[in-house]
């Protein structure tokens, strides 16, 4: 009797234990989606959804496999098919890149979300600008000469604006922001602020 009332003791012990652990394991983990979903900047609150999944690797390939390498021919047909998906307003908070896609529509949150996990997946270098009501991605291109369109240059490296919300819009698309308009430039897979020291546009 005494030996049955140890090993239940025992037993519930460990239970115990095991629970507490996956308690503070869940307390953690839910603390690091935070911490990689939300960044406050100035009085707001900026969400991504960026994903590195099977879905965005399957897409990506199948997008990009007719340009052999050519990185202009890349960027151009990621951007192609995530402006082709139809604009529309959502009340929520930005979604992922599968519910863009398999729900067809989004906005600029939704579709930037989109692009730059497809770029992420291929190696580039990418990141999310925030101007007043409105976010796109730049992506850095060392290609200045073969696109001719103006680039930002972030801290003397040249990143060309890509414009989610306009239909068949090319890379290099206009900034029409002042510099004072940019509240923040960050990098969704870290969710940080990009430092910047430099910022030209020519």
């Amino acid at each position: 009797m005494l030996f049955q009332n140890k090993f239940i003791y025992y037993i519930s012990l460990i239970i115990s234990i095991v629970f507490i652990i996956v308690v503070f394991y869940m307390i953690f983990t839910s603390f690091k989606i935070v911490d990689r979903q939300f960044l406050d900047i100035d009085d707001k609150t900026y969400v991504n959804q960026v994903k590195i999944d099977e879905f965005t690797h399957s897409l990506a390939k199948k997008l990009t496999l007719h340009c052999k390498n050519d990185k202009i021919c890349e960027v151009q047909s990621m951007l192609d098919f995530t402006t082709n998906i139809p604009y529309k307003v959502n009340e929520s908070i930005a979604r992922s890149a599968r519910k863009v896609v398999s729900q067809n529509f989004g906005d600029c949150d939704d579709k930037s979300n989109l692009l730059i996990s497809l770029l992420h997946v291929k190696g580039y270098e990418a990141y999310f600008v925030l101007v007043p009501k409105h976010i796109f991605v730049i992506v850095h291109l060392d290609v200045n000469q073969s696109l001719n369109k103006k680039a930002l240059y972030v801290n003397g490296k040249a990143f060309y604006k890509l414009e989610t919300t306009a239909t068949n819009s090319k890379i290099g698309f206009p900034l029409k922001y002042s510099f004072e308009q940019i509240e923040a430039i960050i990098d969704p897979f870290e969710n940080k602020k990009l430092v910047v020291n430099s910022l030209t546009y020519k």
